[in-house]
């Protein structure tokens, strides 16, 4: 049975932050820094009140008048890595340049901490970072020429882009460091079963050979920026025809 939950009204953000009770020092902020640091070290799987409070030096009990639960934890973690992101004026450098760093950024942050792929639209980014993220790019689009949902559906088109490629790398990542090889030795390995299959790949495997000089350890930079270039391109496009 589904739960009966409104996911604004419950939202951390809905509630002010408490005054400081118990440890003088201990405050919302430092809890939340701590679970950003133990999310990137250990991912979700790793997170609970308990280990946390283990991090900070504070009983598990005394982190529920901060915090009411786990889900709100990561709220207010997610909220805290979105203010990595830096949006550009667009006035000086140009809606493009300004619409690419934004893109950039958002794909280093989540290559910064995996486990934000997992959590976002899971709820509304309601937080301050992620308000203001938000209104700059309204900014950013607007003086591009998008409006209405044009804007959103360019800005989705971008953070989808850098979504998805970090997601990619990611499991990449993962799994170079499982095997403790870099990309270039893993398509060192990856050479000699494909010719032994590669007649029935022909395609695949001619195409290969004819590109077996690249570096896998920039491709994912290089194909990041082929697609995030393209993308520019097709609005740039749609606004010229649009005009």
């Amino acid at each position: 049975m589904p739960r009966d939950t409104d996911p604004i009204a419950d939202s951390v953000w809905m509630r002010p932050e408490r005054a400081r009770r118990g440890r003088p020092q201990l405050s919302r902020g430092e809890i939340v820094a701590a679970a950003v640091a133990l999310l990137d070290a250990e991912g979700l799987d790793g997170l609970s009140m308990r280990r946390l409070g283990a991090a900070i030096g504070a009983g598990a009990t005394s982190l529920y008048f901060y915090v009411a639960h786990k889900d709100e934890l990561l709220e207010l973690a997610l909220d805290e890595v979105m203010g990595e992101i830096a949006l550009p004026d667009p006035a000086p450098a140009g809606w493009r340049a300004a619409a690419g760093d934004f893109a950039r950024g958002f794909r280093t942050m989540i290559l910064r901490h995996p486990w934000v792929v997992a959590q976002l639209g899971v709820q509304p980014a309601l937080g301050p970072r992620a308000m203001r993220l938000s209104d700059r790019s309204v900014e950013l689009f607007n003086t591009a020429g998008f409006d209405g949902a044009t804007l959103a559906w360019a800005s989705s088109l971008l953070m989808s882009h850098a979504i998805g490629a970090a997601t990619t790398e990611t499991a990449m990542r993962r799994m170079l460091a499982d095997s403790g090889q870099d990309a270039n030795e893993l398509g060192d390995r990856f050479e000699p079963y494909l010719e032994r299959i590669g007649a029935q790949y022909p395609n695949l495997a001619g195409w290969w050979r004819e590109n077996r000089e690249l570096d896998f350890e920039s491709y994912q930079d290089e194909a990041f920026e082929f697609g995030l270039e393209r993308l520019l391109d097709g609005l740039e496009s749609w606004l010229a025809r649009r005009r």
